[in-house]
């Protein structure tokens, strides 16, 4: 076995304890919002040139989430192995004889799967047949890999996926400072801070989403988040204000101006008026008179009084 399948297998030997018993403080996972009430036995997880003990572990997991998920309880290898004769329990996965096992074990959905490598990573191939129809239902895994958590995670996601895909999801609390901020959730509006139900925004896809959080006279507030399965994910959101000032409040108004409305124009006609004025006036105080005598002839010399 080699170093990495090692590290895999103390991996998966620790997962299996903390399933068991977690340790005091470790917050419990969820269970499923609406248990399956299903007849469903588990066969055989088949490895790909991988370690048999790790491809035990793994199945082991898988029926561990599934009988989380299902009410009816599973069927066990021992319970397997005493009703099925020695041909079925050399079935290899085909649909025809997964049928006819979940036929003899009296199952609604018989689960079987191939285990196999992916560079640093383990994926899980897993497909469930309905006896009644004998149509099948196929799913593969993302990448198992990292702590004891990640695999468990991995594996529980595989479950839901295959089995109950309408409660494969997370949720995001978006926590602000500020009263009154938009917030937005992958460029959808989702209210004003605070939001409402504690801030949680529930029933989000798995993986990464982006926040955007927006108030007037506040720098924007932007973000990645990802969400994992039957978790919530936390976004503090501190809006600083901004430096930049947005216009002034004074509104100025730009428009054409024609000649006759200019300062210098008006000025200029005003001198002009008032110069004809003053040569005007003098005019009019000046009194040309001809003194006249008896006979009617102008009389020479004389001043008008």
């Amino acid at each position: 076995m080699g170093r990495f399948a090692l590290a895999i297998l103390a991996m998966l030997l620790l997962a299996g304890v903390a399933r068991a018993a977690p340790p005091a403080g470790t917050p419990i996972e969820s269970g499923p919002e609406e248990a399956l009430d299903q007849k469903i036995a588990v066969w055989h997880f088949d490895g790909l040139g991988i370690d048999a003990e790790i491809v035990s572990r793994l199945e082991a997991l898988f029926r561990v989430e599934l009988g989380r998920l299902d009410k009816q309880p599973l069927p066990s290898r021992r319970d397997m192995d005493h009703a099925l004769p020695a041909d079925l329990q050399a079935c290899s996965g085909d649909d025809k004889c997964l049928i006819a096992i979940g036929k003899k074990l009296g199952v609604g959905t018989v689960v079987a799967g191939t285990v196999a490598t992916l560079g640093d990573a383990y994926i899980l191939d897993i497909k469930a047949i309905d006896v009644a129809t004998g149509k099948p239902k196929r799913i593969q895994s993302d990448p198992l890999r990292g702590t004891a958590d990640d695999l468990i995670e991995g594996v529980r996601v595989a479950a839901y996926r295959l089995l109950a895909p309408q409660q494969l999801h997370g949720a995001i609390r978006v926590q602000s400072d500020l009263v009154g901020a938009e917030v937005q959730l992958d460029g959808k509006s989702v209210g004003k801070s605070p939001l409402g139900n504690q801030g949680v925004v529930a029933n989000q896809e798995l993986g990464v989403h982006k926040i955007h959080v927006a108030a007037p006279g506040y720098d924007p507030f932007d973000a990645d988040v990802e969400v994992h399965f039957q978790k919530v994910a936390t976004v503090d959101v501190h809006l600083i204000p901004s430096k930049v000032v947005i216009g002034t409040g004074v509104v100025v108004h730009a428009e054409k101006r024609h000649l006759y409305t200019k300062p210098w124009f008006v000025a200029a006609v005003a001198v002009v008026a008032i110069g004809a004025a003053i040569l005007i006036g003098r005019g009019a105080g000046t009194v040309n008179c001809t003194v006249v005598g008896a006979d009617g002839m102008p009389v020479s010399g004389a001043t008008c009084k």
